[in-house]
């Protein structure tokens, strides 16, 4: 990642993205398969007819350190309504996302991504990335750098209830 990108992400400077003519938003969500920290096979198209936060982060992301605890306390109050947060590290190894995993006491999947699963999903400039997923496997929203967290919760609550 770049030091321009990381100053993007740390100054806050993105917020929710509307759909452009690249955008995904309203396409199918790019499948892929990985093992979660703990050597759980995750396939993106196993959680088809729930609402997923597909979220894109590092460890070395303040905004991301931010938003984390967020969706782990999000996955706990809207998980029983269908409701999964997946998170995909794009850090080079995996100690320090195991490390912020514990710290951050996440209860959901994290998966560790790479330069080719940032690529399906467009290419990411910059973290964190966050794409709301609905329940037939097309993205309703992107979320780009510091993000209004009320809004993209509102963004959950409106999808939940389709």
């Amino acid at each position: 990642m770049t030091s321009c990108a990381f100053l993007l992400c740390a100054a806050g400077l993105w917020a929710q993205v509307p759909p452009t003519p690249t955008s995904l938003v309203q396409k199918p969500a790019p499948a892929f398969v990985r093992n979660d920290l703990a050597g759980k096979k995750i396939i993106l198209e196993n959680y088809r007819g729930k609402v997923v936060l597909l979220d894109f982060w590092a460890t070395w992301c303040a905004g991301c350190q931010v938003e984390l605890p967020k969706f782990a306390a999000w996955q706990k109050k809207y998980g029983a309504q269908g409701f999964s947060v997946v998170a995909v590290s794009m850090d080079d190894t995996d100690a320090p996302v195991r490390k912020a995993a514990r710290r951050l006491q996440l209860n959901f999947p994290v998966v560790m991504g790479d330069a080719r699963l940032g690529a399906l999903y467009g290419g990411l400039l910059g973290l964190p990335v966050t794409y709301l997923i609905g329940r037939h496997g097309k993205i309703l929203a992107e979320f780009k750098g510091d993000t209004d967290l009320d809004a993209m919760e509102h963004a959950i609550q409106a999808a939940l209830r389709q």
